[in-house]
């Protein structure tokens, strides 16, 4: 969606606000030894206290309020009887729905004893959003974000996960345009003041592609290599853009 009023920016921003805190109180949460469906039990409660709904589980009837991907799983995982190991690379996606408007973000979390590869991995996804956000700017190409993330992860010696894209978000979860994390120069699509991107790189250790798991959601990557997921919504402006699912 592309902000047209002071409603739907403040829809969004509340919205933004429930998903960030949803996340914290996730992340906060997690640790050793519990299962990932209790870990969604909290995000599930959390947003039923605010008023919010599970995105997926409302348009896509999805198993779980939130998504929660272990590993070598990128995204999608579905919460259920497999317990958080010490180690774990964990990744926390929430996507809500309040008020008619939907926001979307993600952290990767390294449990304790945190190997050096998944916390430099980690911080990766995070740098790599940072880069984002400098070329997500109003009168830019899409492409420019693209190019910024895969440019910064490579320098880490890491690989984006082509096959998988950010998105515009707002009134649904996946809107148009969608957002690559790599440079695809035939991408003319222009960048609006006001465009509302969930804006997300996803990457792996080392170049992997992606495959579904047979429960028909999970998505992990084919070599079972380490992956990592950090995802914000964020609204594009003619200077930096407003990133809406931070907490302070």
């Amino acid at each position: 969606m592309t902000i047209s009023s002071r409603e739907d920016l403040a829809g969004m921003c509340h919205v933004g606000q429930v998903v960030g805190l949803t996340i914290q109180e996730m992340k906060a949460a997690a640790r050793p030894g519990m299962t990932t469906a209790e870990l969604d039990r909290v995000g599930a409660d959390f947003l039923r206290r605010h008023g919010a709904r599970s995105a997926p589980r409302e348009a896509y009837d999805f198993p779980g309020f939130t998504c929660l991907s272990l590993n070598e799983e990128v995204v999608h995982g579905i919460p259920g009887p497999r317990r958080i190991q010490p180690g774990d690379v964990l990744k926390i996606d929430v996507t809500a729905e309040l008020g008619g408007y939907v926001a979307d973000a993600a952290v990767t979390v390294t449990l304790p004893p945190v190997a050096p590869k998944a916390r430099k991995l980690r911080r990766c996804a995070e740098a790599a959003f940072e880069k984002a956000l400098g070329a997500a700017r109003a009168g830019n190409r899409v492409s420019e974000i693209g190019r910024a993330v895969d440019t910064e992860v490579r320098r880490h010696g890491f690989r984006v996960l082509r096959d998988l894209a950010g998105h515009g978000v707002g009134r649904q979860i996946h809107e148009p345009p969608s957002v690559p994390n790599y440079f695809d120069w035939r991408n003319l699509d222009e960048l609006e003041d006001g465009m509302v991107l969930a804006i997300e790189p996803m990457l792996s250790a080392e170049a992997a592609r992606i495959v579904t798991e047979a429960d028909g959601w999970t998505i992990r990557t084919h070599n079972r290599c380490l992956a990592a997921h950090y995802e914000h919504t964020v609204v594009v402006t003619k200077g930096k853009p407003r990133v809406l699912t931070a907490v302070a």
